[in-house]
């Protein structure tokens, strides 16, 4: 049996969620959550970035054209991407431990991680799962997997401001110092 870009693609996302669902039982108890109306914008930005990089439809006319040409080795680089993507997502996961939440949120004894991925980058969950994105696009070669890209970002950048935002309020001084030496999704240069 031959592997396909697309099964590796389909496997790192499928390890994604499992993880994300098994390691969600593991998460602190919640002290303070940003409103359900809120949520529920990211979530369906979220549910329509995705819905765009794995379901084709017929009614989509330009988004289904390709805007790579049809080559074996784009659908593996984007393969390599989006398990390298999962990966590092997993790891910053990891890292965050028992402080992570689907939702923006303060928990009961929540700490700022400044360990893995986190003393470089504020966000490395979202790092990882835009690189997973940008591969999966590049695997399918398509426009509606730039735009889900650029729904994702968006949501991702959203979210991120909102849970800087509370980490700054909960922690004052020490989250700030901690921003100016990391960067926000990718690690600060200078």
């Amino acid at each position: 049996m031959r592997i396909t870009p697309q099964q590796i693609v389909y496997s790192s996302w499928l390890l994604f969620g499992i993880y994300w669902i098994v390691s969600a039982f593991r998460a602190k108890k919640t002290e303070k959550r940003e409103p359900w109306a809120e949520r529920l914008g990211h979530m369906i930005l979220m549910a329509a970035g995705y819905i765009l990089l794995f379901q084709p439809n017929d009614n989509w006319g330009v988004l289904n054209q390709r805007f790579l040409p049809n080559r074996p080795w784009i659908a593996w680089l984007g393969a390599a991407m989006t398990l390298t993507g999962v990966s590092f997502a997993i790891w910053a996961r990891r890292n965050l431990g028992r402080n992570w939440s689907a939702a923006v949120t303060i928990k009961q004894g929540h700490q700022i991680i400044r360990t893995g991925p986190y003393a470089y980058i504020r966000h490395p969950i979202y790092t990882g799962m835009l690189v997973a994105v940008i591969g999966s696009a590049l695997t399918a070669g398509k426009y509606r997997g730039l735009l889900a890209f650029a729904i994702i970002l968006f949501s991702f950048y959203r979210k991120a401001r909102k849970e800087e935002k509370y980490l700054a309020a909960n922690f004052g001084e020490p989250f700030l110092e901690h921003k100016q030496r990391t960067g926000f999704f990718l690690p600060r240069f200078s």
